[in-house]
């Protein structure tokens, strides 16, 4: 297709070589019309034209020898309504802009420009150019020393696809003014319907062919739409998309009033939409809700028009369907509450963790005292009774928040479900059955066996709970791969391996606003004095801190199931070893040195009293730095050190631990925290020789470990032993 009037063979030329200049203007020049006559009939040949240009052709060619220069041309050019339709562009022209840079200022002003680069080695790979460019079509590479038919056909080529372009945006504007005066006259035809017969018969027809070519664009769309009689409010007519999202069949949705009421979620919605209407403000994205055939609630974004079909009014529904990303949106926003409850949570734990410790230590040592007083000694144990129940509602938190220190093994899941079955069943009543149906062949998980066995007891008890008239709980264990296609069942699922117990119940089930709160902590619908609330809440920490997840289904009358996910593993069930006593002799060394690491004053001055009661000599620090000083001071001297994990002074436990023992080989540690993120993650579960002690603890527990430790005993089952 030729087009003379709106053709453009103006090229420049941008190189800092003149010689360059000099090759272009011989290659595009009038003597080597020849070439480019080939090139024409070539195209005749293949299209079937007759090749009436050629012989007429000839290239506009402007030179710059700088990129600043080249896009001062290219402003001119456009100033003086004579622009370039392409452009040579070497890609090194030192020293000013190279060859890329140049394009990318050129394109922010004149982005319809096509582009040749030319290159005879660059700095820059393909890959670099698409990066800085984008995939283009408006850009081809040209390797020098170049090919004179190469170069006219990339410039015969890239002027016509210029002139194509600016035919098309012509033939846009045109169309966009032909649809903007048919419109007109259609509204001129409509008014003169009313009192014209012949003239009305003929805007009829206009007006046909006009819906035709609007239901071909209506039917295809892939976005929900349908068209609703205004005054009767029923459809008239509905798309494939939203059939497909409604789930209801055309003829179930056209001319049906019932069904266009019952489609909406809530009733009010269309007086709501007709409200706007009469507002002169037609919805736009109105967030509303749309009731499937099976009941399946469909959130969608409303954007309402009004239009004129046969004389009458009606309105074009356009329905985006923002189910997915509503759900999406959801579980984020409660990802985000748990875990900001989580870490108030372990923050609350941590802090009470070093209260008890002082309460329970103090309280100890004076127990310890054979002539106390009875009645004060009666009063001390009521002390140490009420902080015990304070330290196991501080394991809780720190079970939700995934902040506790855990021992993991191979664990056989149907041995846990079989010991724990054994002693609920002494609990849960006789009105309950409690059934268990284990699957065979079941892969053993990676997982700490108390926590375990406090996960099935707790969803075991909510359960019974949930039966006051009795029941039937069952308890399943199955092995099953999910698929990356399966994920939106979950959104804590991933691809993958795993084992699943489920504990079902038979009982009086819960509601959509229950589910979304059962795991937070503290949160209950028991009556009061009947439950912490902590029972799920720790649930669900202990999973998330073992790589699984939790998936629950309910309804109200209708029970309740729990689905916990654990990866399995690849290893082998480890049986439980012979754990260290907590209760061991204490050895009352009466000698070495103890340095004592802990930024809460009240328990450093406790660590200390107990140790020097004992006959050791103690050093004491608040934080990283002082504990440095003391140790450049007293390195050679000091046989332990006791550290809090996590401190102040942007120096951590861990970090004064490390370095401390590269300087000296024969140093002990003992690590305690209420606490610590830097063990999660099971970097601290590989270090099986660590001796942790957890707080809150008590005084001769602390003797036990330091005398233990001095002896070379180190025992690696401190840490179990301290969560237990």
């Amino acid at each position: 297709m030729h087009t003379s009037e709106s053709a453009n063979h103006r090229i420049l030329i941008i190189d800092d070589n003149p010689s360059i200049h000099e090759d272009f203007g011989k290659v595009l020049g009038s003597k080597n019309l020849e070439h480019l006559r080939e090139i024409e009939d070539d195209e005749a040949a293949l299209f079937g034209e007759t090749n009436t240009t050629a012989a007429t052709v000839d290239f506009e060619l402007a030179s710059a020898f700088q990129g600043q220069e080249g896009l001062e041309a290219v402003r001119a050019a456009a100033q003086a309504g004579k622009p370039f339709a392409m452009a040579f562009v070497d890609v090194r022209m030192p020293p000013g802009w190279d060859g890329i840079e140049t394009i990318t200022r050129i394109w922010k002003e004149h982005p319809d420009l096509q582009i040749v680069i030319c290159t005879a080695y660059s700095d820059y790979s393909w890959d670099d150019i698409a990066t800085v460019l984008g995939n283009s079509d408006s850009v081809l590479i040209l390797k020098k020393p170049f090919d004179s038919v190469e170069v006219l056909q990339m410039a015969h080529a890239l002027t016509k696809k210029w002139q194509l372009a600016r035919l098309a945006e012509r033939q846009v504007e045109e169309l966009d003014a032909l649809v903007a005066q048919r419109t007109a006259e259609l509204r001129a035809a409509n008014e003169m319907l009313k009192g014209e017969v012949a003239e009305r018969s003929a805007a009829e027809a206009a007006l046909r062919q006009s819906e035709e070519r609007f239901s071909k664009a209506f039917q295809s769309s892939p976005v929900p739409m349908a068209i609703e009689h205004l005054a009767r409010a029923l459809f008239i007519d509905v798309n494939a998309s939203f059939t497909a999202m409604t789930g209801r069949d055309r003829e179930e949705l056209i001319g049906n009033a019932e069904t266009a009421r019952e489609i909406w979620f809530d009733p009010a919605t269309p007086q709501m939409v007709r409200e706007l209407l009469s507002q002169q403000t037609p919805p736009r994205d109105l967030p509303v809700a749309l009731r499937t055939k099976s009941g399946e609630r469909r959130d969608a974004l409303l954007s309402t028009e009004p239009v004129e079909l046969a004389g009458e009014k009606h309105l074009l529904l356009i329905a985006q369907d923002v189910t997915e990303h509503t759900r999406l949106e959801d579980q984020l926003r409660q990802a985000q509450k748990m875990e900001a409850v989580g870490r108030l949570a372990a923050g609350v734990a941590h802090d009470f963790n070093n209260i008890l410790t002082v309460i329970i230590g103090n309280t100890s040592l004076q127990l310890a005292d054979p002539n106390l007083n009875q009645a004060l000694a009666k009063a001390l144990n009521q002390v140490v009774k009420a902080a015990d129940r304070a330290t196991a509602l501080t394991r809780q938190l720190l079970a939700y928040s995934r902040r506790q220190m855990i021992q993991r093994r191979g664990v056989d899941l149907n041995e846990m479900v079989t010991q724990t079955a054994a002693m609920l069943r002494r609990i849960i009543g006789e009105d309950i059955a409690l059934v268990s149906e284990l699957a065979e062949n079941l892969p053993p998980i990676f997982a700490d066996p108390s926590n375990i066995d406090q996960v099935l007891m707790n969803l075991v008890l909510n359960a019974r709970d949930a039966m006051p008239d009795g029941g039937r709980i069952t308890i399943s264990t199955a092995a099953t791969s999910i698929a990356p296609g399966d994920l939106e069942q979950c959104g804590d699922a991933r691809a993958g391996d795993f084992v699943c117990v489920k504990v079902r119940d038979t009982g009086c089930g819960m509601d959509a606003a229950t589910l979304n709160r059962i795991f937070e902590p503290f949160f209950t619908t028991k009556e009061i004095g009947r439950g912490t609330g902590m029972g799920l809440a720790t649930t669900y920490g202990i999973v998330k801190q073992h790589e699984g997840w939790i998936d629950v289904q309910s309804e109200v009358g209708a029970g309740t199931e729990f689905r916990v996910y654990f990866p399995a593993f690849d290893g082998s069930v480890q049986r439980d070893e012979i754990a260290a006593d907590a209760g061991a002799t204490l050895h009352a060394r009466r000698e070495g040195t103890i340095l004592v690491v802990e930024d809460e004053e009240m328990l450093r001055e406790f660590v200390g009293t107990v140790l020097e009661s004992l006959g050791y000599r103690v050093l004491s620090a608040a934080n990283g730095p002082e504990a440095l000083q003391i140790w450049a001071r007293e390195k050679s001297g000091i046989d332990i050190l006791l550290t809090d994990i996590v401190m102040p002074e942007s120096i951590s436990g861990r970090q004064l631990a490390r370095q401390m023992t590269q300087e000296s080989s024969r140093l002990k540690v003992i690590y305690t925290s209420g606490y610590s993120a830097e063990l999660i993650g099971g970097e601290f579960e590989r270090e099986r020789g660590a001796v942790f002690l957890s707080k809150p603890y008590h005084s001769d527990r602390l003797a036990s470990i330091v005398s233990r430790c001095l002896d070379g005993e180190a025992p690696a089952q401190a840490a179990a032993v301290e969560q237990n």
